[in-house]
């Protein structure tokens, strides 16, 4: 076994360390171009590990619909990367921690947002004063929804334990709810 001095291995260090960051510095400057300006706003490449590229997201739903694209992602800077990345992963975890410059958090108009169901069936932008009925109307229908279920359960037997309306079968199978004998287990 042959021995190096420290600055030998210093020197190793250091190239191993530049090798590594240039696919990475490489991948930051084409980040924009390949997920575009509204994405790109929203997101963070934060590292590569194992071929796995990280990203933070601004939120959630960023996260969420980020992952369902992954593979074009993915397919778009294989190609433009010296070496290939094999998942990208994302998620909101670093997204307050250590900001960019020039990438602080904007504020989005609803429709920019992945989550926006602005646009009806027929293809035309939803007023807001249809989404307010549409939101009153959800409030109506859960209503309904809630006083059929307590009229069903009106006539149930109760539990002996939390005293719930519970189904027949579940006090003859386990004289209590299932909730309760959940618990039990």
């Amino acid at each position: 076994m042959s021995l190096k001095s420290v600055n030998d291995i210093l020197g190793i260090l250091e190239i191993e360390a530049k090798w590594q960051e240039e696919p990475f510095q490489r991948l930051l400057k084409c980040w924009g171009e390949i997920v575009g300006a509204a994405v790109a706003a929203q997101t963070r490449p934060l590292s590569v590990q194992r071929d796995v590229l990280w990203v933070a997201t601004s939120s959630p739903a960023w996260a969420q619909n980020l992952t369902f694209g992954r593979k074009a992602i993915l397919f778009k800077l294989n190609q433009k990367l010296p070496a290939p990345l094999i998942d990208i992963r994302f998620s909101t975890a670093e997204w307050k921690r250590s900001p960019l410059p020039g990438n602080q958090a904007q504020r989005l108009s609803p429709q920019q947002h992945p989550s926006y169901l602005g646009i009806n069936d027929l293809g035309k932008i939803i007023s807001d004063t249809e989404i307010q009925a549409t939101a009153e109307n959800a409030q109506a229908i859960f209503a309904d929804w809630a006083k059929v279920m307590q009229e069903r359960s009106h006539n149930l037997p109760i539990c002996p334990q939390c005293q719930c309306p519970t189904p027949p079968g579940e006090l003859q199978r386990w004289r209590v709810c299932s909730l309760c004998a959940a618990k039990k287990l």
